[in-house]
This record gives C-alpha cells, sequence and structure tokens, in this order.
C-alpha cells in the first residue's frame, strides 16, 4: 500500500490534503470524541453552540482560553510538518478542519481552515475578526463597534460560512491524488470533498490507524499514526 501511494503521489501534480483530529492528537491536542473529552464535566457538545454562548457566554469563554492554551503549547509534529513540505514539490491545497493552529505553525501556507481558528475571535454583530492575545479576558467587546465577540469557530448546529468549501471543491475536482489524514468521516463535508476528488480521478489514500469513512473508498490504506507514514510517503527535511 504504501508504494503504490509514493508512485501515485510521485506522479501527481496537484494534490489535495484533508486533515482531521487525529493528526493533532499525535501532539497531545485532545480529540472531541477521545479521551480528554470533557472539561468541568462538559462535552465539547454542551459548549460549542450558539445556544451555550446564549445562556453563559463567560462559561464558553473560558473553555476555549483553556484550549486555546493547549493548543499553543503543542507543538507540529512530523506529520504537519510532511503535509508543508509537500508545498514545495506539488501544486498543493489543505483542507483542515483543526482549528489549532499547528498546520501553518508548521509553514503550510496554502491552507482552507474550514471550521475556523482557535486564536481569533469573530464580532457577532459586525463580523469582524481579532486575535484573541490582543482582546481583554471575559467576554470581549469588538475593537470596532463594542458588539459582543466569540471564538472564530464553527459550532455544532452551524452552517459552513458562505464559500468556505467552494476553494476546496474546486481544486478536489483537478486533483491528481487526495491525502486524507487523521479524520474520521463522520464530519460530512469534508468526507465530501474527498469524495468529489475520488470522481473526478483522484487516487486517494487514506492515513489512519483505524478504518475511517474514507477507507471504503480509498485506492491506498495507510495504517497507522501520521507521524510515521507521512514522513515515509512525502519525504522529511
Amino acid at each position: 500500500m504504501l508504494e503504490a501511494a509514493r508512485q501515485a503521489l510521485g506522479g501527481a501534480t496537484r494534490v489535495l490534503v484533508v486533515t482531521g483530529a487525529g493528526i493533532s492528537a499525535e501532539s497531545g491536542i485532545p480529540t472531541f470524541r477521545g479521551e480528554g473529552g470533557l472539561w468541568e464535566g462538559f462535552r465539547a457538545q454542551d459548549l460549542a453552540t450558539p445556544q451555550a454562548f446564549a445562556r453563559d457566554p463567560e462559561l464558553v469563554w473560558r473553555w476555549y482560553r483553556w484550549r486555546r492554551d493547549i493548543c499553543n503549547r503543542a507543538q507540529p509534529n512530523p506529520g504537519h510538518l510532511a503535509v508543508a513540505r509537500l508545498e514545495q514539490t506539488h501544486d498543493s491545497l489543505l483542507l483542515t478542519q483543526n482549528v489549532d493552529g499547528l498546520h501553518p505553525r508548521a509553514g503550510s501556507e496554502r491552507l482552507v481552515e474550514i471550521h475556523g481558528n482557535i486564536d481569533t475571535a469573530r464580532c457577532t454583530a459586525c463580523w469582524t475578526l481579532t486575535p484573541i492575545a490582543e482582546l481583554d479576558d471575559g467576554v470581549p467587546r469588538c475593537p470596532r463597534c463594542a458588539g459582543t465577540m466569540r471564538p472564530h469557530i464553527l459550532w455544532f448546529g452551524e452552517t459552513y460560512w458562505e464559500g468556505t468549501l467552494d476553494v476546496g471543491l474546486a481544486f478536489a475536482g483537478r486533483a491528481d491524488v487526495c491525502l486524507v489524514v487523521g479524520t474520521s468521516g463522520m464530519v460530512t463535508a469534508p468526507t465530501s470533498v474527498a469524495m468529489h476528488a475520488k470522481r473526478s480521478g483522484a487516487f486517494v489514500i487514506d492515513v489512519n490507524p483505524n478504518t475511517s469513512e474514507v477507507t471504503r473508498f480509498a485506492d491506498a490504506w495507510l495504517k497507522g499514526p501520521s507521524g510515521e507514514l507521512l514522513p515515509e510517503l512525502i519525504g522529511a527535511d
């Protein structure tokens, strides 16, 4: 499987990469669905909703600041670094579900963070985006209009922001290889982008320790941790 994936990648011009929580779990960031998914007795599904923010914005902000601290202390692992290296060798685009910022810190520049970014806040009134580091503690106010700021994260029950997936779908239709890393496939939108790439003729590589919704239509399943397999597949500096 690894050799077939290497051959496909070696002959590719355009490579679409789709990443999920698994790649960052190897950097010590807990996933919503795995161990460590609880905070003060709350599940992510209890807090990452517009309804939770309306009820208790200060509680939601405390949770996100706790998560942000974990993300900022984590370091990109060899899997993140290998994905970034693809930009040096291929026409590539990274579509990530992760909000932790590890991909840009690893050097990825051509990426779409489809669920937002843990370091960014958004005004609920005027949609101004502001780095959280520049805002006050508690429930911050917008520096532009004084509206209430919320984490710039796609919450449960919300739809993707207009145009978010369009770039990925357009690229998927032209990709030679689609590399899917560390996602269970339970989030429908990124899986549908990978399926679009498959229907358009791309060779799909699934990198995951466990079978996923992607494995069933992948051309190659590389079973194991992405931090080990991606440097073998892509190469390492």
